[in-house]
């Protein structure tokens, strides 16, 4: 059964709970915290306003969904579980961008799709909505009961308004994930072309001969090409210091 409902809480059907937990979600919008502070405070956040035995965020990186956050401990699949828009309950509700409830024998949906590490897969009830920023998919947040649970109309407005409140801020927060990495493995490959040309100084080395040097090092010391290009630059500059003297 699919479920669509305006995105909004009403003052009759909202507890003080769930207003509560909006308006801390709304207040910590302006909040540049990484990806991961905002994923798990949502995760934290929904469940809290919906009594789940199970809680996934998801993030859209590309064509694909990666599972970002959980609330039962999954170090084996988050961060590497992916999606393809359209697979699973969680790929429809990112394709289609409206919210699916299953009350009961959600792993029975023609939809579902199943995961064999993850315990989840045989919980009874499913609550999957979309995240959303300006009209575009940032993502998808699913709740999940080992029991049968009919989600009340309160409990799908609540969710969906948590997606459409924090939407923006993880694809703010995404995106300087983004940025970080890439100045990161820009960082490392000045650091390679400066070791590099180090070793090709000093022992003759072609460029090919210094990449390949440097890389089994790493191997040998079981450390990244990056530490090895570090090594190799600061004992350089400590024989041209010691030059110096």
């Amino acid at each position: 059964m699919t479920n669509r409902f305006p995105l909004a809480v009403s003052e009759r059907d909202g507890e003080g709970s769930e207003m509560d937990g909006l308006h801390e979600i709304g207040r910590r919008l302006a909040a540049a915290d990484p990806l991961n502070a905002v994923l798990a405070r949502v995760v934290a956040v929904v469940s809290s306003l919906v009594r789940c035995d199970s809680c996934f965020v998801y993030v859209l990186e590309g064509d694909a969904l990666v599972l970002r956050a959980s609330k039962n401990p999954h170090p084996e699949s988050v961060d590497r579980l992916t999606l393809r828009l359209g697979q699973g309950i969680t790929g429809w509700v990112a394709e289609h961008r409206e919210p699916v409830a299953v009350a009961e024998y959600a792993f029975d949906d023609p939809r579902f799709q199943t995961f064999n590490e993850l315990p989840e897969d045989r919980y009874q009830a499913f609550l999957s909505v979309p995240v959303l920023s300006r009209s575009r998919l940032v993502g998808v947040i699913n709740v999940q009961h080992r029991q049968p649970h009919h989600h009340k109309r309160r409990e799908i407005q609540a969710i969906s308004t948590i997606g459409f409140l924090v939407g923006a801020e993880i694809e703010m927060a995404r995106l300087e994930s983004e940025n970080s990495e890439l100045s990161a493995q820009l960082e490392e490959r000045k650091l390679l072309e400066r070791a590099k040309g180090i070793l090709q100084r000093d022992l003759g080395l072609t460029e090919e001969q210094a990449y390949l040097a440097i890389q089994k090092q790493g191997r040998q010391r079981r450390k990244s090409k990056k530490d090895i290009a570090e090594a190799i630059i600061i004992g350089d500059e400590m024989r041209r210091a010691g030059h110096n003297d």
